[in-house]
């Protein structure tokens, strides 16, 4: 008698992958995206000082915010954020400037060491210590590489979620193909001389 289990698929609950000592260590969930606890951009220390350089920066007091444009580069301990224009939000705790969000747009690129993350666009919520990238996103480190729709980094948990809902449309970063709510991606495998 044949096993009636033959023809039908097992679900799969969880797949997880554990890449060496300083590597990705990946779950991917068939429900919802991927996990990374990587010891790049999640390892950040979001409250360090950070510093501005665009071609314009304009401040409204009245309004709690800035418009940086120009190139807009912003670094933060490690951490470099670049695109063509960022809002940034903030309270004025007794004549000190506090950063409460910065919403950054069109070309944005995170770095911090050799993980880059890009997308259409960000927001660094600097009170949640959460940043969330979205429309075409692609994360990359060394020669490792996550394509999705959007990006959450946990920077409390140290943990990424790389999912493939978002607005921005159904490529993946650098017009690679992604299929409409999947994660694509590549992942490099240890090498050996020893012949099977």
């Amino acid at each position: 008698m044949p096993d009636k289990n033959t023809n039908t698929r097992t679900p799969l609950g969880r797949l997880a992958l554990a890449w060496g000592i300083g590597g990705f260590a990946l779950t991917a969930v068939l429900a919802g995206g991927m996990n990374l606890a990587a010891q790049g951009i999640a390892r950040h220390d979001s409250r360090a000082p950070v510093t501005y350089d665009a071609g314009k920066f304009v401040l409204d007091d009245r309004g709690n915010q800035a418009i940086a444009s120009g190139g807009v580069i912003v670094t933060q301990a490690g951490l470099t954020v670049q695109s063509d224009r960022m809002l940034v939000n903030f309270t004025d705790a007794g004549g000190q400037l506090e950063i409460q969000r910065i919403t950054a747009t069109g070309g944005v690129v995170i770095t911090r060491g050799d993980e880059r993350a890009s997308g259409d666009n960000a927001v660094y919520d600097f009170n949640r210590r959460i940043i969330t990238m979205a429309g075409n996103v692609a994360l990359r480190r060394g020669s490792d590489t996550l394509n999705g729709g959007r990006l959450v980094i946990d920077l409390d948990s140290g943990l990424s979620t790389v999912d493939g809902s978002a607005a921005g449309g159904a490529s993946g970063a650098a017009g690679t193909p992604n299929r409409a709510g999947r994660v694509t991606g590549t992942f490099a495998v240890p090498q050996s001389d020893k012949k099977n």
